[in-house]
């Protein structure tokens, strides 16, 4: 499968990837820090998500590592767009 055609599968958002945990124990997709109640509860490592949007991280402590910062993401969508 092309990158193109990979990409045309996932739903639209900001940003489509797998849930990761670095040794922080933060959860983040790609360059995004993901909400860690969200992520925990509702999700686990290696899940493929769309980030539908993302803000300015207000944490001191991750800023310099995770500047962008979602709580607005889901399981992405991974059936095609034609039928």
């Amino acid at each position: 499968m092309s990158k193109d055609s990979h990409d045309k599968m996932m739903q639209k958002g900001v940003y489509t990837g797998v849930i990761e945990k670095d040794e922080n124990n933060n959860y983040f997709c790609g360059a995004y820090l993901l909400d860690y109640k969200i992520a925990h509860t509702n999700f686990t490592v290696g899940d493929m998500i769309t980030i539908k949007s993302i803000i300015e991280n207000p944490s001191d402590i991750s800023y310099d590592k995770y500047p962008k910062k979602s709580k607005n993401f889901d399981k992405a969508n991974n059936k095609p767009e034609n039928k």
